[in-house]
């Protein structure tokens, strides 16, 4: 039985040195995932500010394929709603998972019509520092555009203000809304919870 209580907690410690240094997975407007919003651009920009991204974290963005695509992009081309500055080719196969490789702002659009128009385009804020300690942002802040020929948009529509680090989230009742839990968190708690189970039905 020693054995076994050895081999459980061993794996509770495990758990928990992979939740201090892992990564988190965001799903891009959780359950609405990434589409046109009735809300417009604000609808990504809030759910951005009720998030913390850090070095190393990923983006799911959950999409129909043929139906969306994402492309990250400068942040003239995330204003203008245009791919001139693509940074990367356009993803156009979904579900798909972004990696937050270095600090500094990302900018995504989808460019299928004038789905970015209709406020289908997210920035956020990656922090310098992972989960698990510093590391210092990219000195490489500038990419050439993608070769591909750019797809063209009616510009007349007014920039959309990008998603800046000072944002708050939304205040309701003179409190802060608190950030949705993420699937990783949500993962840990359920995989903590049942190892500790474990434990008490071998001690006991």
């Amino acid at each position: 039985m020693g054995r076994g209580v050895g081999l459980v907690l061993g794996l509770i410690a495990v758990v928990f040195v992979h939740h201090a240094t892992g990564e988190t997975v965001h799903v891009v407007g959780n359950s609405d995932g990434w589409t046109v919003p009735q809300g417009g651009a604000a609808f990504y920009s809030d759910w951005a500010a009720r998030n913390n991204f850090f070095i190393r974290d990923s983006l799911t963005f959950n999409f129909e394929t043929n139906m969306h695509d994402v492309l990250k992009v400068t942040k003239e081309s995330f204003d203008a709603c245009n791919s001139n500055n693509a940074i990367g080719n356009v993803i156009t196969t979904g579900p798909a998972t972004v990696k937050l490789d270095t600090a500094g702002v990302h900018y995504f659009i989808c460019t299928v019509g004038r789905h970015c128009f209709g406020g289908q385009k997210l920035s956020v804020t990656v922090s310098a520092n992972t989960h698990g300690g510093a590391i210092p942002p990219s000195t490489n802040t500038s990419r050439p555009p993608a070769a591909n020929t750019p797809i063209s948009h009616d510009n007349a529509c007014a920039p959309t203000p990008a998603n800046s680090p000072s944002s708050s989230p939304p205040i309701h009742g003179g409190t802060p809304s608190a950030p949705a839990p993420s699937s990783s968190t949500v993962l840990m708690a359920t995989l903590y919870v049942t190892l500790s189970a474990l434990v008490m039905s071998l001690l006991f």
